[in-house]
């Protein structure tokens, strides 16, 4: 048994834009946008970013919803209908198939770092226990060494995101993000009068917006591709699952230009949020990843309102990561629905407690199975536990892999009368480019992260 058809399709094109960009809006906004920010030049690494948004991103998120809506089902599905429409072998779907592991995979240790947010939220409420800045930063590494509080905020979170996406498209994921986004977005604007009062919000725009072309290095573009890439949440299944449920009054080309502006906006208004705090305080922005977890909760005891700003931080955190993870679980579940017609509560405890499970060996890769790195023997993956492997199969080849074979799919392979009736393109020379960015630009711009990535 499904679900009924009318809990197929958005309520509005507002909701859908919500949703979609909730799905985009998540951790790799307000955590790895910063840092990355940080290690990379400020704005020299800004700049490029957003020329990769609109000439990587942004290209091959109109073509995975173009891919959903016209095969209305999950990845796997859609991608088989759509390549058979084509003339083209059905063996396509493996593409959708692709995606839709990929963003399972992501979900089981997304919900673990997710839960870590949880964590800080009571923590920070609370002053952190009145200890010194330097205890603070050590408590971090106390709760990745107890593999107990890292399972039960894990199991937490994820029941908390299968609960919500059991409930369907409109009584669950609709509900969830029309409440929850237009309360991150307030939380972030409240978080930046903070840092614009408390810290030194001066240093934090320059660092942000003054371009250094000197710092501009292979290195810097290929982190800058590589982060539009990831934020918008191409090649994951998620888009092309909420495309399959865009009504056809809907259009896909504005849809993706707001979503991917949105998704931009906040990880620069992330970025305006943290960085004059860390200016304040005498920090170094190019901490990396610790700049959330250990970084920021120091500031935030040595800072008036510390306590209550820092909980309204780690919730806003919090947020972020559930209207993401909902996106992520959806094609695995609605997978479930097309192919073996589970119901969808079925189908979240089955794969819910599957990807529990996958996670609870992330949770041991930060201690009692810190020194397991199962593929040790090749020097590529030396010292990766199994939390690393997931992370790097996953964001290092299977993403961008599966990314390209969309953009050349699609570029490629589907008939151009599609594009004409589906997208409303203002001109000519606008779907002509969107084409060729396609099957050229895109997938170039993909390979260098893919071969980064093996490197």
């Amino acid at each position: 048994m499904t679900t009924d058809s009318s809990d197929k399709t958005w309520s509005s094109g507002l909701t859908f834009i919500l949703a979609a960009v909730g799905a985009a809006v998540g951790l790799g906004n307000i955590w790895k946008f910063p840092y990355v920010a940080g290690v990379s030049g400020g704005g020299a690494f800004v700049l490029i970013y957003v020329v990769c948004v609109v000439f990587v991103a942004i290209p091959i998120l109109i073509a995975e919803l173009l891919i959903g809506r016209c095969g209305s089902g999950s990845p796997p599905v859609a991608m088989r209908k759509v390549a058979e429409r084509a003339g083209r072998s059905r063996r396509w779907s493996i593409v959708g198939f692709m995606g839709m592991i990929v963003g399972y995979l992501i979900a089981t240790y997304y919900s673990v770092i997710a839960g870590w947010t949880l964590i800080y939220i009571f923590k920070a409420a609370n002053g952190f226990g009145g200890a010194t800045a330097l205890d603070v930063a050590q408590q971090f590494e106390d709760i990745k060494a107890s593999p107990g509080t890292m399972a039960i905020w894990h199991t937490v979170f994820i029941v908390l995101a299968l609960f919500i996406v059991s409930r369907g498209l409109r009584d669950g994921i609709e509900r969830v993000v029309k409440a929850l986004m237009p309360a991150l977005f307030t939380m972030l604007l409240i978080m930046i009068g903070y840092a614009a009062i408390a810290g030194d919000f001066r240093a934090g725009v320059e660092f942000l917006f003054s371009v250094d072309f000197s710092k501009i290095s292979g290195e810097v573009v290929l982190a800058a591709i590589g982060q539009a890439f990831f934020s918008i949440s191409v090649a994951m299944g998620l888009m092309m699952v909420y495309g399959a449920y865009v009504p056809r009054d809907i259009s896909l080309t504005r849809s993706a230009v707001i979503i991917a502006g949105a998704d931009t906006l906040i990880a620069l208004l992330a970025g305006l949020m943290i960085f004059p705090i860390v200016f304040a305080n005498g920090l170094d922005p190019a901490e990396g990843p610790g700049l959330i977890f250990k970084t920021l909760p120091t500031a935030f005891v040595g800072m008036p309102g510390g306590s209550i700003f820092g909980a309204l931080f780690f919730l806003l955190l919090a947020f972020a990561a559930i209207t993401s993870i909902i996106a992520i679980i959806e094609p695995i579940v609605a997978y479930a629905e097309d192919r073996w017609h589970l119901r969808r509560t079925v189908g979240c405890v089955v794969f819910g407690f599957l990807g529990w499970l996958i996670g609870i060996a992330s949770v041991l890769s930060f201690n009692a199975w810190k020194d397991f790195t199962p593929l040790g023997m090749f020097d590529v993956f030396a010292g990766k536990t199994i939390y690393d492997l997931i992370d790097y199969f996953t964001a290092n080849i299977m993403m961008p892999l599966g990314a390209i074979l969309i953009a050349l799919f699609v570029g490629w392979r589907m008939q151009p009368e599609v594009f004409e009736t589906e997208l409303d393109f203002k001109r000519p020379w606008l779907l002509r480019t969107w084409v060729w960015t396609l099957r050229v630009v895109a997938p170039l711009a993909i390979l260098g992260i893919l071969i980064s990535g093996l490197k």
